[in-house]
């Protein structure tokens, strides 16, 4: 069999891991490439809401194994929370299930202290992280003085590795930030205690991912995050320390390009964006609050993880032409159609102008980008709740007219359209 790449192509929070819900009917392990829990999937079965952030979607559905793949960074205290909280929703995580490759990086109370400190120290100029020391294990990774889950094998051992790391950065943390220093004893006897835990669940992914190709099976690629958050690719610097992008899940699961078959771009059918950078179509004004929701509900648009409002704004027709190519996308995910129930007419970007002239390809100039002002064109509206909708074709003709006038716009067909967190609201576009 081969592989399916799911990824997002705005900046985050599209809602991929309902789409990988979706798709795990028919996949036999669920990988996740990249990142850490500075992404969120919220998933909702059977009534049931689950917020995952280093879980792969997987662990929801019986009989298909998940994999935290080799270019994830971890958190031992923080995966063994979010294990323990699934595990009180009746989920089973057992080591059959879940694996942990050895190649992943640790996050340690160091990289999360310094990330804090450093992005205190830029004040008006802070990125907007999460601060859960995604960038610095990233950094510690590349500078090639990180340390891998394999290390966990030996926990006594792991536990005082990551002591010591801890003691050095205490002499950056006082003498360059000014901030309070890490205890190295306590650390070390946690993160050897949650070693002793997670070494079950280690395992060589290359080689699960290898072996089960070679038998036949089929396997969901899961990026966390989003290409326009892409490091090498996106707004930098307002972006995150890995590859959401489809290179990401050929480095990250180490698997070559024959295998893979289809990549599934998902996308909001608006556009939201957590943190700081630059955002065109952004609207901070009464009709973003309405996209956003009031939070009532777990669906509206505030962070999975950090519980921070999201940023709305209307579709950007320019970056998401831009993610279908440099993603080679097959296809892709309409997600929350819903949403725009609530207007009489809607916008989408399909061209910027940046310095009185007009431009149709996404600017990898950041400067540029943070300049560019939207060229909308305009479409009617439905004002009609469409979440009860389980057939595209029993959508109202306004909502079916504007994913058709978005998809004759787009190198790769709108397969599937979401009016809804619920696995009955998934419609396949015929």
């Amino acid at each position: 069999m081969a592989v399916t790449v799911l990824l997002g192509t705005q900046w985050g929070d599209e809602g991929k891991g309902k789409v990988t819900d979706w798709l795990a009917e028919d996949v036999d392990i669920i990988a996740r490439y990249n990142g850490g829990d500075n992404a969120g999937h919220t998933l909702s079965v059977a009534g049931v809401t689950y917020k995952l952030h280093f879980l792969p979607s997987g662990v929801v559905r019986n009989g298909v194994i998940s994999l935290m793949g080799g270019g994830m960074v971890i958190h031992p205290l923080r995966l063994l929370a979010e294990m323990q909280t699934v595990i009180d929703q009746g989920l089973t995580l057992s080591p059959a299930r879940l694996k942990l490759a050895t190649n992943a990086h640790i996050i340690t109370p160091a990289h999360q202290a310094l990330e804090q400190a450093q992005e205190a120290a830029r004040g008006a100029g802070a990125i907007g992280t999460t601060g859960r020391g995604i960038g610095p294990a990233y950094t510690s990774k590349i500078a090639r003085d990180g340390i891998r889950a394999s290390g966990m094998a030996d926990p006594d051992a792991f536990g005082a590795a990551v002591g010591a790391a801890a003691e050095q950065t205490n002499t950056v943390l006082t003498r360059v930030y000014g901030a309070e220093p890490l205890d190295p004893d306590q650390i070390a006897a946690d993160y050897a205690d949650a070693a002793r835990q997670l070494k079950l669940y280690l395992v060589d992914g290359w080689a699960l991912v290898h072996d089960a190709l070679n038998d036949g099976k089929a396997i969901l690629a899961e990026g966390g995050q989003a290409t326009l958050l892409d490091i090498d690719h996106g707004n930098y610097p307002y972006v995150t320390s890995s590859n959401p992008t489809v290179g990401g899940a050929l480095t990250g699961l180490a698997i070559g390009p024959r295998h893979i078959e289809r990549v599934i771009g998902v996308a909001k059918a608006f556009c939201t964006r957590v943190g700081a950078g630059p955002f065109p179509t952004e609207q901070d004004n009464p009709t973003g609050d309405i996209m956003r929701g009031d939070g009532s509900q777990p669906w509206d648009d505030f962070g999975t993880t950090t519980g921070r409002p999201r940023r709305c704004g209307w579709l950007d027709l320019v970056a998401l032409r831009y993610a279908v190519a440099i993603n080679g996308l097959t296809e892709l995910a309409l997600m929350k159609l819903d949403v725009l129930s609530r207007f009489d007419e809607l916008k989408v970007a399909v061209a910027y102008e940046i310095d009185g002239q007009r431009v149709d390809t996404y600017p990898i100039d950041q400067a540029a980008f943070a300049r560019a002002v939207p060229v909308y064109e305009t479409l009617p509206g439905w004002r009609e709740d469409i979440m009860h909708v389980t057939r595209w074709a029993d959508l109202p003709p306004a909502a079916r007219a504007y994913v058709d006038w978005i998809d004759a716009r787009l190198d790769a067909p709108i397969t599937l359209v979401s009016v809804g967190p619920g696995r009955a609201q998934t419609l396949i576009r015929a």
